[in-house]
């Protein structure tokens, strides 16, 4: 029997030279929409993933079946005969920075993806809000919720340790909390995007 949930912790790793034509069919700023969906909210069928987005039955059945044939999805347990249920294989896509840079192909897709997670982000700060003021969260997650915009000066090295640091705590604190039954489904987004200093006036040393 098919599992409904995605291989929590497995990465789907994109490799430009190999996954061509995968990353081609994940460059759609739906199937990145429909991908995150499933794996937020768990299986669902094309009608269900129509209503949440706004398209067609048609529309969501065709671009789901794209994101089965590269297997980013696959059929789920189904509720009964008369529609596909899909689910997500990885709980998440991951990629070398580096090796994306090398390739149009994988600079385009790295640029789509990273305005697609900002739009994920406003629609999660919506959903959070509704929720806090509907009763669907209690008062306990209002003090630990928010959203930071530091701004340090690091070096490369610097960067790539915070980041390692971030995973592994991350990690140690959703196995410690994974029978909690007050755990709930927490939307965390980091991002590091070291910035070159401005121009210098005319006639002013940098």
């Amino acid at each position: 029997m098919p599992s409904d949930e995605p291989e929590t912790g497995h990465k789907r790793v994109l490799d430009p030279e190999r996954d061509t034509d995968a990353l081609k069919a994940l460059t759609h700023p739906l199937r990145i929409r429909l991908l995150g969906l499933l794996r937020q909210d768990g299986p669902a069928t094309a009608s269900e993933l129509a209503e949440r987005t706004g398209e067609s039955s048609a529309s969501t059945s065709y671009h789901l079946r794209v994101l089965a044939k590269y297997a980013f999805i696959t059929e789920a347990e189904h509720r009964d005969g008369r529609e596909r249920r899909w689910r997500a294989v990885h709980s998440v896509t991951s990629w070398s920075n580096e090796a994306m840079e090398s390739s149009a192909a994988g600079r385009a897709y790295v640029g789509m993806a990273r305005r697609r997670q900002i739009e994920h982000l406003v629609a999660s700060l919506d959903r959070h809000e509704a929720d806090l003021a509907e009763g669907r969260l209690g008062k306990e997650w209002v003090e630990p919720s928010g959203i930071s915009d530091l701004m340090p000066r690091l070096t490369p090295e610097s960067l790539t340790e915070l980041w390692d640091v971030v995973s592994r705590t991350l990690d140690e604190l959703t196995a410690r909390d994974a029978d909690d039954p007050r755990a709930r489904q927490v939307v965390l987004f980091t991002a590091g995007l070291p910035l070159a200093p401005p121009p210098s006036p005319a006639g002013e040393a940098p």
